[in-house]
């Protein structure tokens, strides 16, 4: 029996095969999973109701199984018909400063403009796409998965 708070199988198998630079979405539950992805990613859905699970549960526990040297977020476009609101951060991201000051970890939140986010997941890198159900707007993370080696 694993002891980690991780536990869902097809997740540890992935971060298992992947190496460092390796790149994990952790989509909230409106994020277009099905085609805004790598070309060699996998899609674990972890939807169970609206809300639950969220992108912060799932980071924490990501956290807790593999060491992540980058934590980008997806940054607010000012253009984007949705901006209007979140005037300031989206309040999610003060959850997950809070989950990477209690883990100790050395990571901060680089946002990366909406658009440009799209972008970045669409990358060679790109591993795993784990789903949410989080409801909460601008939630989505990209982490970069580090080498255990540091």
């Amino acid at each position: 029996m694993l002891n980690g708070s991780l536990v869902h199988p097809e997740i540890l198998r992935i971060l298992a095969t992947s190496g460092h630079h390796s790149k994990v979405l952790i989509a909230d539950g409106n994020y277009p999973a099905a085609n805004k992805r790598g070309p060699r990613a996998e899609l674990v859905s972890l939807q169970l109701m609206p809300g639950v699970p969220t992108v912060a549960q799932v980071f924490e526990a990501l956290l807790g199984a593999v060491r992540i040297d980058e934590v980008f977020t997806m940054g607010v476009d000012r253009a984007d018909s949705y901006a209007a609101a979140t005037p300031g951060d989206p309040p999610v991201w003060a959850d997950y400063r809070r989950i990477l000051a209690a883990l100790k970890s050395p990571c901060q939140l680089e946002p990366i403009v909406k658009w440009d986010f799209y972008k970045a997941v669409a990358s060679e890198d790109h591993v795993l796409t784990i789903q949410t159900a989080d409801t909460q707007p601008w939630a989505n993370l990209i982490v970069s998965l580090g080498c255990r080696t540091f």
